[in-house]
């Protein structure tokens, strides 16, 4: 019987070259090539959209307007194709009433156990829940904290009310809410307010709503009085207020959280709290690691509720597989990290019995020491073991070697890319062309001769979240590579403890890039203007004409290259406009040309072809950094909010390069690099370092570790379980060392 595949014919998406492949069906296929060689357009633009597509016809429209949607793919036909899955790298978010344990459902679990377990009775499953009014703590509504106003960064008490004592917008002098307060005849406005009496310091903060016994003439006769404070609350906190949005910054400046005074954050009421098995409210139940709550819900077995029990005990051991045992249940999702948030996402499907299913992921192994990419594999072989397709986009080369099956894509990036280089096994692979082959064929060594520190940074005694009173020096001068398994305290301990005690650090993380939603990669590059003037001058015509923010943008989007089109009971869907065709500018503004191209053209050039386009100017050079930082596939004109974070830092870090005896900060800089791409990121670390710059970098890659100066080792688990230094020393220091974790994977990486 012939082998089950995914037949594709006539892939166009993005840059592919009108490829056609057969994907073998019921293995792992793993996806390689540099970044922008057309993976993600293949894999998730092409195979996961159309899959995606044709299981939403299937749908009513009422669903289908519900659905995922991933636009149309560019492609003939796709023949065989599967219900998908589709796990990608973005963040769980959620409001804040999301957690871990209702993302997984394991506190869904958890209530029905207690309803019927938990003693004494005070009622069905909902109403543990924390979003239910019968459940949720009244003070706090069920978030587990209360906002708080910091009354001295809210007031100037040095100064009177005319003289702008609120700080805030509108209450300023002359604004419509700070006239309330001037004219309600409380006050003596031209006073300091730190000599206001505590009557007129109640009065100015608190005060409830009434109307004013004999306020000055202007008070308006249906007017009432507030204190600033509820005023505030009730204007600018609460999120359905309209001026809540326009004043983020603002509110952010002069409010600070605090836990809930009346719960102490476990977001329920007493009564829901007083029930209780073995000792143990569903609060307490919820703030345990993962592992505790595991063991604690062992003990509760032999029961009648047997059913229930080994269910949560299902649930939680697939956290544990995952590697996420240091999580508690109550953990907000929005604070989890892209790969955390990818494997909660992962361990939804562990536990079902569906097969037959297209399962689609991306790069899994970011965020990930070594040690948790064992555990991720096994998920991955479990999966394939239901009769499940596997295709995962990945850089990793410990991920690669576990492929049944791999394709690679090139040879390069942007145009030069879109190609298939391989197809086959991975044994086969070390003989094929292309950056991925060579990477497996070349032989892999360590830093033996490293720099030596010209001083030391010193913390004392660091105890945030899970660090154990850790005392460490990290040296001055050389590159220092702080490493450990997921959870052991490096973010921690290098992100927030750091530069606490030594501000002048600078954190290059990969946080999105302030700008405007147009704001593009010239923009970044400062380089905006420069190209415009060009167009200008050699057409004779003012420099507007080139920017869709201005005289050039096209009359029918407004310069956003879009439009929506609405199909009634079906989706809205976005297409290029029809106008500009997708470029943002006025067709008129195409007929302007520099060196035969228009100014989109230009914005369609890659950074490697700009930099040969604008040869002979002296801003060509600004492209360098971007070329030697694996980012020459990237378009001049793309928007810079649709960069992947691992681009974004490596942006970032142009910025820095000419500077010297600067102090930097740098958080997994090899995500979404290619291991070709990687070599040129240490290339770039050691000019940092050579031009006397302290670099410290948190860092899995064991091809950037190998080439650390100095590494300090955190564990030796997640969690509880780490927050300790484990090793501190050079790279064959850490050979030697026989508890590391990370010694036992890198002595395994520079024997392959």
């Amino acid at each position: 019987m012939a082998k089950k595949v995914i037949n594709i014919i006539g892939a166009r998406q993005n840059n592919l070259k009108n490829i056609s492949l057969k994907i073998p069906k019921n293995i792992i296929t793993i996806f390689t090539g540099v970044s922008g060689s057309g993976k993600s357009s293949l894999v998730f633009e092409t195979i996961g959209a159309e899959a995606q597509r044709q299981v939403n016809e299937t749908q009513s429209s009422f669903v289908r307007n519900r659905l995922l949607h991933f636009g149309v793919a560019d492609v003939d036909k796709i023949e065989h194709l599967n219900v998908p899955v589709i796990i990608n790298q973005k963040k769980l978010g959620g409001n804040a009433r999301s957690t871990v344990g209702t993302a997984t459902d394991i506190y869904a679990s958890l209530r029905l156990l207690y309803s019927r377990m938990g003693s004494p009775f005070v009622g069905y499953s909902n109403v543990f829940s924390f979003n239910n009014p019968q459940g949720m703590c009244p003070k706090c509504e069920g978030l587990g904290y209360v906002n708080e106003i910091n009354v001295n960064r809210l007031f100037d008490k040095n100064k009177s009310l005319n003289e702008g004592a609120i700080l805030f917008p509108t209450f300023q002098p002359g604004g419509y809410r700070w006239l309330r307060y001037v004219n309600s005849g409380y006050f003596d406005n031209d006073k300091p307010l730190r000599e206001f009496n505590k009557d007129e310091w109640k009065t100015l903060l608190y005060s409830e709503e009434h109307k004013p016994k004999a306020p000055l003439k202007d008070w308006g006769k249906t007017m009432k009085y507030i204190g600033v404070i509820p005023r505030v609350q009730n204007d600018f906190l609460k999120k359905e207020s309209k001026e809540h949005n326009l004043r983020k910054k603002d509110i952010k400046r002069v409010v600070s959280t605090a836990p809930c005074p009346d719960c102490n954050g476990k977001r329920l009421n007493n009564e829901i709290l007083s029930c209780k098995i073995d000792g143990k409210s569903i609060a307490d139940c919820s703030s345990l690691p993962i592992d505790e709550l595991l063991t604690f819900i062992q003990t509760l077995l032999p029961s009648p509720y047997e059913t229930i029990i080994n269910e949560l005990i299902k649930k939680l051991q697939n956290l544990i597989t995952i590697g996420l045992q240091y999580l508690t249940l109550d953990r907000a999702t929005s604070t989890l990290s892209g790969g955390e948030s990818q494997r909660i996402k992962m361990v939804r499907h562990l536990g079902n019995s569906l097969e037959d299913l297209l399962y689609i992921f991306d790069e899994p192994s970011i965020g990930l020491h070594p040690k948790d990419l064992e555990n991720i594999s096994h998920i991955f072989q479990e999966i394939k073991k239901k009769g499940n397709t596997v295709l995962i986009i990945e850089h990793d080369p410990d991920l690669i070697k576990i492929a049944d099956y791999i394709v690679d894509l090139g040879p390069l990036s942007g145009i030069h890319g879109g190609n298939i280089i391989y197809q086959g096994t991975f044994q086969e692979l070390r003989h094929a062309e292309g950056k991925t082959s060579e990477y497996f064929s070349q032989r892999r060594v360590c830093n033996k001769n490293p720099r030596s520190a010209v001083g030391y940074y010193k913390l004392e005694e660091a105890n945030l979240h899970n660090l154990q009173q850790i005392t460490v020096e990290i040296p001055k001068q050389v590159l220092t590579i702080v490493t450990g398994v997921a959870g052991s305290g490096k973010s921690t301990l290098i992100s927030k403890v750091f530069p606490e005690k030594y501000p002048e650090a600078k954190i290059i993380d990969q946080s999105p890039i302030g700008g405007s939603s147009r704001s593009n990669l010239l923009t970044y590059l400062d380089l905006s203007n420069t190209i415009r003037n060009l167009f200008a001058k050699v057409n004779h015509v003012t420099n507007k004409l080139f920017s869709s923010n201005s005289l050039g943008a096209c009359p029918n989007c407004k310069g956003h290259g879009i439009e929506k089109i609405d199909l009634a009971f079906m989706d809205d869907i976005e297409a290029p406009c029809e106008v500009c065709k997708g470029s943002g500018f006025s067709p008129e503004v195409l007929n302007y040309q520099f060196k035969k191209k228009s100014i989109v053209d230009v914005l369609n050039l890659t950074t490697l072809e700009a930099k040969d386009f604008f040869r002979e100017h002296d801003f060509s050079s600004g492209f360098d950094l971007l070329i030697e930082l694996g980012l020459d596939y990237l378009t001049l004109g793309q928007r810079l909010n649709s960069f992947s974070g691992g681009e974004r830092q490596r942006l970032k870090l142009t910025k820095e390069i000419t500077d010297a005896h600067n102090l930097l900060i740098l958080d997994e800089p090899s995500t979404g690099l290619h291991p070709s791409d990687t070599k040129m990121l240490i290339n770039l670390l050691n000019k940092l370092v050579n031009r006397q710059n302290t670099l410290v970098v948190i860092e899995h890659n064991m091809d950037i570790i190998s080439q650390a100066d100095w590494i300090i080792d955190m564990g030796p688990g997640p969690g509880k379980y780490g927050g300790k230094i484990i090793f501190e020393g050079t790279v064959r220091q850490l050979l030697d060392n026989s508890k590391s974790l990370t010694a036992k994977y890198l002595r395994e990486h520079l024997q392959n």
